[in-house]
């Protein structure tokens, strides 16, 4: 067995190749979607920020409780203080779950796009070099061979775009989650069925959202006020002004309470409609497969061309990116919808 000889150099460039490549290799982290979402909720700033808010509305809630000296509206801002941090937590949650959810969908669906402004440059090519020979033999006009030429120059344009916006969505992604290199996106799981229905999300829902919950607290905070100055020894200012507040507290609360029902309704009727649209995609989807089938026995037989092959097996690309971003429209919407009901919809909040 011959022994190969290495001299310092030789084995200085060997040895930086083999850690360069290692560091690449390294650099390349795979990912889905429920990963990327638990990695972002285990150590994501945001959601940092909201625990360590709810340690200290829980400590300043228990040293107010067990102080004799708290009067009662101290004891109602420790209380409200601290369910406040609670719903907060979960709010974040579901927050940086539609931030994730986002991100991930918008790099994942670019990526295709590359894959697929690539097979279609290829195929504009080919039908621009078919029209300039059709051009030749006198079966085409300049106008024909300037139209290809033109959607050539379209779907490259395309490619030159999806590519340069990729390595930007990446590293915001990476951003979010604190990852840094080359992110490989796994495909989406399914995304769950709706199977709630509008009613049942509207049951309690104000005390699951934090805008709502707040107008509350302003709303109990101002009766409370009313009731500590209803006396023979405040005076009567005192009480018309705080019940002018308390006035003003409700208004706001009514007003809150209905622009959550609205956008829950809202958010409700786009999730419907993005399930509607994964069906209507899969049967194009089918509908495209079909075809290319038919298109390939019809190459078979003598009574297709090639370039038809070509032709419907890029349609059949496109239908397919088309599902996924009917797919991914679901997850966004499930995502929104969660946010507008204080609920994890997703299944991805752990």
């Amino acid at each position: 067995m011959k022994t190969r000889t290495y001299t310092p150099a030789l084995l200085l460039l060997t040895l930086s190749l083999t850690g360069l490549a290692s560091g690449r290799a390294a650099a390349q982290t795979a990912l889905d979607l429920p990963a990327a979402v638990a990695r972002a909720l285990a150590s994501g700033p945001d959601l940092t920020t909201s625990r360590a808010n709810l340690q200290k509305a829980q400590a300043n809630y228990a040293s107010t409780a067990a102080d004799p000296t708290s009067i009662i509206t101290t004891k109602l801002s420790a209380k409200q203080g601290l369910e406040s941090a609670q719903l907060n937590v979960l709010s974040t949650k579901l927050n940086v779950m539609q931030t994730v959810v986002s991100g991930y969908i918008n790099a994942y669906e670019t990526a295709l796009k590359v894959d697929l402004y690539a097979a279609q440059q290829a195929l504009n090519s080919r039908t621009l070099a078919i029209t300039q020979a059709k051009q030749k033999a006198g079966t085409a006009t300049a106008l024909d061979v300037t139209k290809a030429q033109n959607t050539l120059n379209s779907t490259a344009q395309d490619l030159s775009d999806a590519r340069a916006q990729l390595p930007i969505l990446e590293a915001q992604l990476g951003k979010t989650l604190g990852l840094s290199g080359d992110l490989k996106l796994q495909p989406l799981p399914k995304a769950p069925a709706l199977n709630v229905s509008l009613a049942s999300l509207q049951t309690n829902l104000d005390t699951r959202l934090s805008g709502v919950q707040q107008a509350a607290q302003s709303v109990a905070s101002a009766q409370l006020t009313v009731d500590v100055s209803n006396n023979d020894y405040t005076p009567a200012r005192t009480l018309q002004d705080a019940q002018t507040a308390l006035s003003n507290a409700q208004r706001s609360l009514q007003d809150a309470q209905k622009s959550a029902q609205n956008s829950l309704k809202d958010a409700y009727r786009s999730a419907q409609n993005a399930e509607k649209q994964v069906g209507i995609a899969a049967a194009s989807l089918s509908a495209n497969q079909t075809t290319l089938a038919q298109t390939q026995a019809r190459l078979k037989a003598g009574t297709a061309a090639a370039v038809d092959v070509q032709s419907a097996q890029v349609n059949v690309q496109q239908a397919q990116l088309t599902l996924t971003q009917a797919q991914d429209a679901l997850w966004k919407a499930l995502a929104a919808l969660s946010a507008a009901s204080g609920q994890d919809l997703t299944g991805l909040v752990k």
